[in-house]
């Protein structure tokens, strides 16, 4: 097993097989969409074509949806995925984020969830796509006044609920729709069902990963993921590496793999986040390059899988920093086709 080459095969970061935006996140099923310009490349990265419009044309149609979703953190999800991952994963998600309101001293009683949520509603109803300005400005015309942090928990609140997603795709900075209005409704998976289809999307595209992997990333808690395997019966098997029991699928993908390749990564990409340890693609003296205790992840360059240094998304001209060996500095080849994203 070279679990390298797997998983840049089973990430779609090398030997794309998918035509469009849609097609690559209903494939990921979740992707982490954290940095709000740069989920846009971690999208089009793994498409046979990159493209900034066609990741546009999907997000404004309702296709790929960005809302906080697992650990609580945002998410890019398929609009069939929406409401199944959302009954999956919300309970646990709402735990996490009232975690942090208690951490950060502040309460919402139920009574003034019942006042604002209608003001966001109509606020939504009334503009179709909103900004969080938007949002302030009515509820000053309610002579309500809150301060940045309550109104952003007000808003995950709500989207847990199932009542805002995301809306348009802006240039710099986020906005929300109504759910109902974006999304059309479902019927619904059970939630047994919607396990094993997180379980099945997640291990099919992040293989080989461990059982403390999928736990981390998922969100869920042990049992449930122990289950979700256990569901997936023969779809899974389990080969040994270093100690730790990795996950593959019965169709893994295993050919295409070719040396001298560099890719360029933004921060909070599937490649790391989705992980627990991440040592088979990031020398460990090395991960405070990529991220911090903090949960700050940075954009990395990878060669040949293997993350070597750090690359600067907003430049005019790529810059690179590596930190691992000896390396080729040309990323010509990989720029610019970062650029030619951009401009398509």
């Amino acid at each position: 097993m070279n679990p390298v080459a797997i998983r840049l095969l089973s990430q779609q970061l090398i030997c794309q097989q998918f035509a469009t935006p849609a097609q690559v996140v209903d494939y990921m099923g979740a992707i982490q969409a954290q940095e709000y310009r740069l989920m846009r490349w971690a999208v089009g990265m793994r498409t046979l074509r990159p493209s900034l419009s066609a990741f546009k044309k999907a997000f404004d149609g309702g296709q790929i949806i960005r809302l906080h979703l697992m650990r609580g953190t945002w998410q890019l999800v398929s609009a069939v995925d929406y409401y199944p991952l959302l009954r999956l994963c919300a309970p646990k998600a709402l735990s996490v984020i009232k975690g942090w309101m208690s951490s950060n001293k502040i309460s919402i009683p139920d009574h003034e969830v019942a006042k604002i949520r209608p003001i966001l509603v109509s606020a939504a109803e009334r503009l179709g796509s909103v900004t969080k300005e938007d949002f302030v400005q009515a509820l000053s015309e309610k002579d309500i006044h809150m301060d940045d942090h309550r109104l952003s928990y007000h808003i995950r609140l709500s989207e847990l609920d199932g009542v805002l997603c995301s809306g348009d795709l802006l240039p710099m900075k986020a906005s929300y729709a109504l759910s109902e209005r974006k999304i059309p409704s479902s019927t619904g998976l059970s939630r047994e069902e919607a396990l094993l289809l997180l379980t099945r999307k997640y291990f099919r595209s992040r293989q080989p990963a461990t059982l403390e992997d999928f736990v981390w990333w998922s969100g869920l808690n042990i049992n449930d993921c122990r289950r979700g395997i256990q569901m997936a019966g023969d779809y899974l098997h389990t080969e040994k590496r270093d100690g730790r029991s990795y996950y593959l699928t019965d169709d893994v993908r295993t050919r295409g793999f070719r040396k001298g390749r560099y890719l360029l990564i933004p921060p909070y990409d599937e490649y790391l986040i989705a992980y627990k340890s991440r040592d088979v693609v990031l020398p460990p003296d090395f991960s405070h390059k990529a991220h911090n205790n903090m949960g700050t992840f940075q954009p990395v360059i990878a060669a040949d899988g293997l993350i070597c240094g750090n690359w600067s998304p907003f430049c005019g001209a790529h810059q690179a920093r590596f930190f691992t060996g000896e390396h080729d500095t040309d990323l010509q080849d990989e720029w610019t086709r970062y650029l030619g994203f951009l401009s398509k």
